[in-house]
C-alpha cells in the first residue's frame, strides 16, 4: 500500500511447508513493499551473522535491513545453548522492530525453528503480533510453523504435495 493510506491494516502471513520457496516468497513481498516505499526489516533466525548471500547484497543496495543473527543450521553446530541465546537475542530485537511502529513490514525468516525447538513459545510470539501497531505486516517463514501461528495468520501458503498439485480444500 502506498504511504499515507490510513486504512492500511497489517496482515500476518505464514509461508510454511517442505521444500524451497518460503523465504523467496517473503523476499518478493519485501521487494513489493520497498517499491511502495514501505520500511521493511528481516530478522533471520538461521542465517549466520556473517552471511552475505544475494538477498543481503541486494538489501544493502536498496537500504533494507536484513539482520542475520543465527549460527547456521543447528545440526551443524553442537553448542545448542549458543544457538538458543542467539535466537532469543534476535527475538528481542524483532519484538522491538515489530512494536516500534517504525516499520511497515517485518519478515521473521525461519522463526519456525526457535519455535519448534521450544526456545520461543508460540503464545509469546502471538501476544506480540496481537499487540503490534495495526498497520504493521508480519511475515513468518520456515518449515513446520506451529498450528497456533497458522490459525492466527490472515494468509498462509499452501504446501504442494508430491504430485505437484495443491491439496484439496479442507472443510
Amino acid at each position: 500500500m502506498p504511504k499515507g493510506n490510513k486504512k492500511t491494516v497489517g496482515l500476518v502471513i505464514v509461508n510454511t511447508g517442505n521444500g524451497k520457496g518460503k523465504t523467496t516468497a517473503a523476499l518478493g513481498m519485501l521487494l513489493r513493499g520497498w517499491g511502495w516505499e514501505m520500511k521493511v526489516v528481516v530478522p533471520q533466525f538461521i542465517k549466520r551473522s556473517d552471511a552475505d548471500w544475494g538477498e543481503h547484497k541486494a538489501a544493502r543496495r536498496m537500504g533494507v535491513e536484513i539482520l542475520p543473527l543465527g549460527t547456521g543450521f543447528s545440526w551443524r553446530n553442537k553448542d545448542s545453548q549458543t544457538i538458543k541465546n542467539q535466537a532469543l537475542k534476535l527475538w528481542d530485537l524483532a519484538k522491538e522492530k515489530i512494536t516500534s511502529g517504525a516499520y511497515d513490514m517485518v519478515i521473521l525468516d525461519e522463526i519456525s525453528y526457535p519455535l519448534r525447538y521450544g526456545w520461543l513459545s508460540p503464545e509469546e510470539v502471538l501476544e506480540v503480533l496481537r499487540n503490534r501497531p495495526k498497520e504493521v505486516h508480519v511475515v513468518i517463514t520456515g518449515q513446520d510453523v506451529s498450528q497456533q501461528c497458522i490459525d492466527f495468520a490472515d494468509l498462509q501458503s499452501a504446501p504442494i504435495n508430491h504430485s505437484g498439485t495443491p491439496p484439496p480444500p479442507t472443510t
